[in-house]
């Protein structure tokens, strides 16, 4: 399995990369929406993993079309639809029943994606209907942008900006859409009913943010999952020198069953600080996602694919927590008079309760703009077992035009 590793990483280094990250916003973008849009997205993905004895090859095609209209200058609505095509049978789609392959949950589908209306006044605003959201850095709730068919919440959303440094936001969250679409063979894996209050408030301070949350989450679905999340995140950065920028995260959360759910209280940390020189970008960091009686600290309603590694083996936290420290390098470039962007990124896991060695893992992408609208993406993932789940590489090919 290892010996394809070298070819994987000398491709991904030399010409292609990973997508443009999609904007983390706290609320809905106020500026007038383009009235239509279109994203067409290919996608490869090859992933052997050695709990299997084939390696899944999965070929996938993505198209979405979004639908805006700004009613007057306070009210706007939107609906977007979304189709994904599965080209080939050689991976597990969670829909397909080729269970004899590694998963890869892009499963065909054809849903409303989003629709939702919006009013928008000087300090408060109001979104009802099927829509994305993006929490902070997606680590409590994400769209998980990365995967075909994106999640999207059947919710409410009350926006509210007594000055200029305040920034409250509310929201009840109905319904999870989740990734893995309508016709996965799992109904859980569909969608999950929701019973979930979210108040977040933000305060600028010099250089940064703070900001304090609360997240009540109750699975009707299943009622083991549910969570009460209380958190402060404080963001900052500063000038070091006339090249060079620090900055510093920190978060701290604390999470209990909520509901019917039973278990002990678990913790979470997150220390990562960053400099920045131009177009570099270095970070390292610390995250800890703690264990408590019968249960560890989950976050399922996040983009999962941002955090733990790129193989993706810690979607679910395991029960005795997980300890990654990671560094990260980032850079833009320019590839034949086009601009792209490299990135490499190195993790060790360890559980949190016991200090078991999990496994360490490599990742790398590069991406390059062929021309506005039209993006390549190469991005491969090396995960070594020491002792939690199997020995897994995974591959991505893409290309994506937007109009």
């Amino acid at each position: 399995m290892r010996a394809a590793l070298p070819l994987a990483l000398a491709v991904a280094l030399g010409g292609l990369a990973a997508a443009p990250t999609p904007a983390l916003a706290a609320g809905p973008a106020q500026a007038a929406p383009k009235p239509w849009a279109l994203n067409l997205r290919y996608r490869h993905e090859s992933v052997d993993d050695d709990a299997f004895a084939r390696t899944a090859e999965a070929d996938t095609l993505r198209l979405r079309a979004t639908f805006n209209h700004r009613f007057d200058p306070h009210w706007t609505a939107q609906v977007e639809a979304e189709g994904v095509a599965e080209l080939g049978d050689r991976f597990n789609s969670s829909a397909n029943g080729q269970v004899q392959y590694p998963l890869v949950p892009d499963a065909r589908a054809l849903e409303l994606n989003q629709a939702w209306l919006d009013w928008s006044g000087d300090k408060t605003g109001v979104r009802v209907g099927r829509q994305m959201l993006v929490l902070d850095n997606a680590r409590f709730v994400g769209n998980v942008a990365w995967r075909q068919n994106m999640q999207t919440f059947d919710s409410a959303q009350l926006r509210w900006k007594p000055s200029k440094a305040i920034e409250v936001q509310a929201l009840y969250l109905d319904r999870v859409h989740r990734i893995n679409g309508d016709e996965a063979r799992d109904p859980l894996a569909r969608e999950r009913r929701l019973k979930a209050p979210l108040l977040r408030v933000s305060h600028a301070v010099p250089g940064g943010s703070l900001v304090g949350y609360g997240y009540w989450l109750e699975d009707r679905d299943v009622a083991s999952a549910s969570t009460r999340s209380l958190g402060l995140r404080w963001n900052a950065s500063r000038a070091l020198s006339t090249d060079w920028k620090g900055g510093l995260v920190l978060e701290r959360a604390q999470q209990v069953p909520w509901a019917d759910a039973v278990g002990g209280s678990t913790a979470y940390m997150l220390v990562e600080p960053r400099l920045e020189r131009g177009p570099l970008l270095l970070k390292a960091g610390w995250e800890r996602l703690g264990a408590g009686r019968g249960r560890a600290f989950q976050t399922p309603l996040a983009t999962l694919h941002a955090f733990n590694g790129w193989a993706d083996k810690f979607l679910a936290t395991p029960v005795n927590g997980l300890r990654d420290t990671y560094v990260s390098a980032q850079r833009g470039i320019e590839v034949g008079g086009r601009k792209g962007k490299w990135e490499v990124a190195y993790h060790d896991f360890r559980g949190d309760r016991g200090g078991m060695d999990y496994g360490r893992e490599l990742d790398a992408s590069l991406g390059v703009t062929l021309r506005p609208g039209l993006d390549v993406l190469a991005k491969l993932a090396s995960y070594q077992s020491e002792g939690f789940a199997r020995d897994t590489d995974k591959l991505w090919l893409q290309l994506e035009w937007s109009l």
